[in-house]
């Protein structure tokens, strides 16, 4: 069997504000899987909620105030998202499973069938990142992506920071101090790195990869093992 890579697809990669750029996207994420199914590689796909989660918790919060239920809205957008990607990817004859598995241990095992599993998240209190990591462990793989609309880690939000630094490489315990660790974040909420991921890799001894899932040919020579634009947390393996 070839290696197996788990990636981090937030949400807000699928959706391009211009549509010939969605269809383009999509094109070349067909490109880059069938790629690696040709060469016998597994790929393990977790996909964010990005707007259709956002809008979907700002809805329910005018009546929720609980943070589980919110989550739960959630994590059905991101279940949604996985669908529309599966069943892009099954249109062209990959080897996708049929099913968007709800656990980790189910995509795992999935993973142990097909070529390419695509699931969302999981349960309250923990983000797709937090996810990907964990079944990036479950599946053996040493290194999970994620691939986000940010092009790597900066020591402060750069969007607010005209001085914030970015990292070509680092370690886990670096980018903890940056995002904390083990902290769920509010429903709907974001970091670069979600911290329950980051103590899930830390724990795991998983490296992660930050990059900008908007340039698939960012994702692709991560995924080869080229050098890539972005940001490399080494673990403390």
């Amino acid at each position: 069997m070839g290696r197996t890579f788990v990636v981090a697809l937030g949400g807000s990669t699928l959706r391009p504000e211009a549509q010939e750029d969605r269809a383009r996207w999509f094109g070349r994420l067909r490109q880059v899987v069938l790629s690696m199914e040709g060469e016998g590689r597994r790929l393990g796909l977790v996909v964010g909620g990005g707007a259709p989660a956002r809008e979907g918790i700002a809805l329910a919060s005018t009546v929720l105030s609980d943070r589980s239920a919110l989550d739960e809205v959630g994590i059905a957008a991101t279940r949604l998202n996985a669908t529309v990607l599966q069943q892009v990817l099954m249109d062209v004859g990959l080897d996708v499973a049929a099913e968007v598995p709800t656990s980790i241990d189910a995509a795992a095992s999935l993973l142990d069938a097909h070529h390419v599993v695509v699931m969302g998240g999981t349960v309250p209190g923990h983000t797709t990142d937090a996810v990907a990591v964990e079944l990036a462990r479950a599946a053996g793989a040493s290194t999970c992506i994620i691939a986000t609309n940010v092009d790597r880690v900066y020591d402060a939000d750069p969007r607010t920071n005209e001085d914030a630094q970015s990292f070509a490489e680092m370690t886990i315990d670096e980018l903890a101090a940056i995002t904390g660790i083990d902290e769920a974040l509010a429903p709907g909420a974001s970091s670069v790195v979600d911290p329950i991921a980051v103590g899930h890799a830390k724990r795991g001894a998983i490296d992660l990869v930050v990059l900008d899932g908007r340039d698939l040919s960012r994702l692709e020579a991560a995924l080869e093992g080229k050098a890539f634009d972005g940001t490399l947390i080494r673990s403390n393996r």
